[in-house]
Parts: C-alpha cells; structure tokens; sequence
C-alpha cells in the first residue's frame, strides 16, 4: 500500500488533469444556456471518468512495479522522457566509475610494481655497505654505493610527490649553467671513476622554472648519460638560444639507443634493451624526467644512434607559462 500511495505522489499531474477537465466540463454545461444540463447525467459522466482513471492509474502502477524489478536489466523499458534521459545519465555515470576504478587501479598496480622494483635496486648498494663493513673498503667505494642509495631514494620521494606537484612548487628565474655546474659537481666521482671527458658550453641562460625540481630533471638526464657511457667516453653540455625557445642539450657517446626503443624511453617503467643488457633499472627516470618537465610547461626530446650518441634536450619554449600551465592542473 505505501509503494501505491509513493506512486501516486508522482502521478499527480493525471489527477491535476482529471480534476480540471471535469471543472471545465461542468463549468460549459452551467453557463452555456443551450444546454440543458441533467446533474444525473454529468455525475455519471464524471463516474465513468474516474473509473477510467482508476483503471489507467492501477494499469501503470502495475507497470512500475513490474519495471522496478527489470531495472538491472539492459532492456527494460522505461515509462517517461525523464525515465529515458535519466537511465543514459545513470549509465554515464556508471561507465565513468568504472574507467575511474581503473585509472585508480592501474597506478595503484604501477606504484606497486615501481616499489618492487625499487626494493629490488636499493637492496644491492646496501648488500655492498654490508660486505664492506666485513672486509676492507676504501672510501671511493663508499662513497658511490651511498650516492647509489641517495639516487633511488630522491627518485621514489619524486616519484610519490608527482601527483600533489602542484602543493610544492616555486616559479622563478633559474640560471640554467648554474644547475648544470651543481649536477655535475655532485656526479663528479662519477665522471671521474669511468674516466670520462667533459665539455661545457654554456652561455648564459636564464628560464622561468623550479630550481628544484628542474635540478632533478638535468640530474636524471646526466645520469643517465653517465650510466650507458663507457670508460673513457665523452659528454657534451650546451646552451641554444632560438627566437622560440632556449635549449639544454646533454649528448653523450656511450652505448646509444635501439630505434624501436626510442619512441618508448619516457614511458613509464620501460626499461629496454639497455636496462635489460646493460644494467638493472627501473625505468622511471626518464619518465619522471618526462612528467615533471611537461608539468613546469618544459619538454625532453632524444635522438639516438646505437652505439654512436645520445642527445637530450630539454625545451624551454618561451610563449609559455609555467606557473599558468601548473595551475590547470588543480582540480
């Protein structure tokens, strides 16, 4: 019986209608004088009326009912336009859960799959701490291992703060050749262990960006460099002015990149044929690299020769705003 009394609360305007055209009948009957009105006649009139409408609001109570209970199935038919239109708009909704329940899914599996293999990487330069403090070690050996840990360390702490980039952040005029400097110091055991050559050519080059976080970018960047260059190799570091942008290039002569991995190197976790060959990676520096460049309104591209270069270029194009394309980001 409530189920019947809910119904009728949203089939009033039948009733609203029934109740006016019988107003208006008897309203034409009581004024028009050519008209001889009998009362017996009109309340019969208006019985049969409500009997119709009793039967027509009994036939589509038991339809409701009787689609309620089909409502889960994708065929069932709906009563009104508003039923319609609200059904496609239950159904967007639906597959717009759906796709964000994956979304969600998929990088809770990739920050999975990176921690894994971050544990992975993170275990050997401490294995090799462990080994050291039961045997002789030299400093230089110390050294690289806690630089090791440091590098993996700073890559899962940007790795987890890539998604709040916008909450820490700070856009100012950064010394492009300054940041390079820095980076190189900090990798200067590095260059000098594999005995490799350096050449600077860096004008002076000032670009609108995070200090911070442009400083892990060219760090990724240069080491990845010194990772896949052989001992006595060379990297080159330059500056490019152009009309529509300005230019970081770091270009290396070490192993170079396979043509069908190139196109790949900045996805996520894609290690290639060079980090499987090679060395252990977890393919996240590029792709880091990658994703906060294109955040700070930057972009890497790389070209590549097997066993020949490496170039990467990092693009400061100067008709765009980096705090302005930081900001579309925030929900």
């Amino acid at each position: 019986m409530k189920k019947f009394w809910i119904f009728l609360k949203f089939e009033k305007s039948y009733l609203y209608m029934f109740i006016i055209s019988n107003i208006v009948l008897g309203a034409l009957f009581y004024t028009d004088p050519t008209i001889s009105l009998k009362w017996q006649t009109f309340i019969y009139a208006t019985t049969l009326n409500l009997l119709i409408l009793a039967g027509f609001l009994l036939y589509r109570f038991q339809k409701n009912i009787q689609i309620v209970r089909q409502i889960d199935e994708e065929d069932h038919e709906n009563l009104s336009f508003e039923g319609y239109y609200y059904q496609q708009h239950l159904e967007d909704l639906k597959k717009n859960q759906i796709r964000t329940i994956n979304e969600i899914q998929f990088k809770q599996k990739e920050y999975h799959d990176f921690i894994i293999s971050w544990f992975h990487e993170i275990k050997t330069p401490i294995s090799v701490l462990s080994l050291m403090q039961q045997t002789e070690f030299d400093e230089k050996s110390l050294g690289e291992e806690i630089a090791k840990i440091e590098h993996y360390v700073d890559q899962a702490l940007y790795y987890a703060k890539l998604e709040n980039f916008h909450q820490d952040y700070e856009i100012v005029n950064c010394n492009v050749g300054r940041i390079v400097k820095e980076v190189v110091k900090n990798n200067s055991k590095a260059f000098i262990a594999k005995k490799i050559r350096l050449h600077l050519s860096l004008h002076s080059t000032v670009v609108q960006s995070d200090s911070k976080w442009l400083q892990f970018i060219v760090n990724q960047l240069i080491s990845n460099s010194l990772k896949y260059t052989s001992n006595h190799g060379e990297i080159i570091i330059s500056t490019e002015d152009t009309v529509k942008e300005k230019r970081l290039i770091i270009q290396d002569t070490g192993i170079g990149i396979d043509q069908q991995d190139l196109p790949r190197i900045f996805n996520r976790g894609f290690t290639g044929k060079n980090g499987r060959i090679f060395t252990k990676s977890t393919g996240m520096g590029l792709y880091l690299a990658q994703e906060l460049s294109n955040k700070l309104g930057h972009y890497i591209t790389c070209t590549s020769e097997e066993n020949v270069f490496t170039k990467f270029v990092i693009h400061f194009p100067k008709n765009s705003d980096p705090y302005l394309e930081t900001i579309k980001e925030i929900p």
